[in-house]
């Protein structure tokens, strides 16, 4: 199955944008509700078995753990006695207890956050056989038909599944959830490698020698920020001119956003057109937000950078993987010597045993591509672009893979050369 995500910019008539409004405050009432009967309950059996704290305890009536299932039904009777949730889509409300669901299976399997109260709520989903995109108008089960600005034509034989209705600082926006019903191959090993290592001075580094510099999203904008903020400081919170320069500041986070999301799928877009293997580093970029240079590595969105150049990689058959991290900058990537830790002064790789000189990141991007070619080669075969295939690697990594496990880009004659991109103006 293929699943597709197409975005919309929705252009709702003032009983439209009364009907989405509505709807969310009655989703952000639901999850509330949801969130501290749960809370409740994992409060409630926070103590010991064999002893009582001195100070407080939880003591409620016994109930059964309420996972979606248990909810679900207590929002069905609820919704007999209840005018404000009687009034609100079924749907959508279901759709947020099973969001809810979600957060608290993420936590415990991928050691996310525990969920919490909504001020707000942004969002919520329709699930419908019946939504339709007919024109400029998009046939939906709570809004009718509701306006947009199609920037896009649907895909030939795509279904719309569902539909999520977003508001921003700058309107109401869909995101129109398409399947076709087709068997997609996982990539696999083939073609021309890279490696990828990510920094602060730098944004990236590949083992091709192209380096991106470090994009200052946030930094054109800062300062307009910081004087509607500084002006924000002067005004009676709730008052009208509070709202309205809220509102300001928001479309500058928005803009900021929205730049830095466009260029990332840019960079990505170039670096799948030129290879058949990217392999970058494993890293936490949650510590990374915590250091000395939080602010530069929020504003760059590695994090972010990641999970798009996954996913343009699935798209575009180009074989994504991650190695391990640790003493890339410490390695020559020509005779594997572990060379110590460097200050980061230090710019420049310099090997004492064998002599090879290179640029600090692009040899930490060499010794990541070296990694990922290793880690392959124990099992998925590297196929060569004209199919043939040689043992667990292509004709052209067998010498890097044979050997001191280093990589020379002169010797691959499949390495496409970097074109200019477009990559020149969104730097600059």
């Amino acid at each position: 199955m293929l699943n597709l995500t197409y975005n919309y910019k929705l252009q709702p008539t003032a009983k439209q944008i009364e009907i989405i409004e509505h709807n969310l405050d009655v989703c952000r009432s639901v999850w509330n509700y949801a969130l501290y009967i749960r809370k409740l309950w994992y409060n409630s059996r926070s103590c010991e078995i064999n002893k009582c704290s001195l100070h407080s305890e939880y003591i409620v009536e016994p109930f059964e753990y309420p996972n979606y299932h248990f909810q679900s039904s207590e929002l069905t009777l609820a919704k007999k006695t209840n005018p404000f949730l009687k009034s609100g889509n079924a749907q959508a409300m279901q759709q947020t207890l099973r969001k809810l669901d979600r957060a608290f299976n993420d936590m415990k399997s991928k050691g996310m956050g525990f969920p919490r109260y909504k001020k707000k709520m942004k969002s919520f989903n329709l699930i419908s056989n019946k939504i339709e995109l007919n024109g400029n108008y998009l046939k939906m089960p709570l809004l009718k038909n509701i306006k947009l600005r199609k920037s896009r034509d649907l895909p030939d034989g795509f279904k719309i599944k569902q539909v999520q209705i977003i508001k921003k600082a700058s309107g109401y926006y869909a995101n129109l959830m398409i399947a076709l019903d087709v068997e997609v191959p996982t990539p696999i090993p083939h073609g021309h490698a890279i490696g990828i290592d990510v920094g602060i001075q730098s944004m990236l580094a590949t083992s091709d020698g192209l380096t991106i510099a470090r994009p200052k999203f946030l930094d054109k904008a800062l300062r307009k920020i910081e004087l509607l903020q500084r002006k924000l400081r002067n005004k009676t919170i709730g008052s009208k001119k509070w709202y309205r320069l809220q509102h300001r500041i928001a479309l500058l986070h928005e803009a900021v956003a929205n730049r830095r999301k466009d260029f990332h799928f840019k960079l990505a877009h170039q670096l799948c057109d030129q290879v058949g293997m990217i392999f970058v580093e494993d890293i936490n970029f949650k510590s990374w937000s915590k250091g000395l240079f939080c602010k530069q590595s929020l504003d760059m969105g590695l994090g972010q950078f990641f999970e798009i150049l996954e996913y343009v990689c699935s798209q575009t058959d180009t074989f994504f993987s991650k190695v391990d991290k640790d003493f890339t900058s410490q390695i020559c990537p020509n005779c594997n010597t572990h060379t110590g830790k460097k200050e980061l002064s230090v710019r420049v790789h310099k090997c004492d045993e064998c002599g090879y000189e290179q640029d600090r990141d692009i040899a930490a991007s060499e010794i990541i591509k070296n990694r990922g070619l290793e880690k392959i080669a124990v099992g998925a075969p590297v196929i060569k672009r004209t199919g043939a295939v040689l043992g667990s690697q292509s004709v052209a990594e067998v010498p890097s893979v044979v050997g001191t496990g280093a990589v020379s880009p002169m010797s691959d004659p499949f390495k496409k050369q970097p074109s200019d991109g477009v990559l020149a103006g969104a730097i600059a």
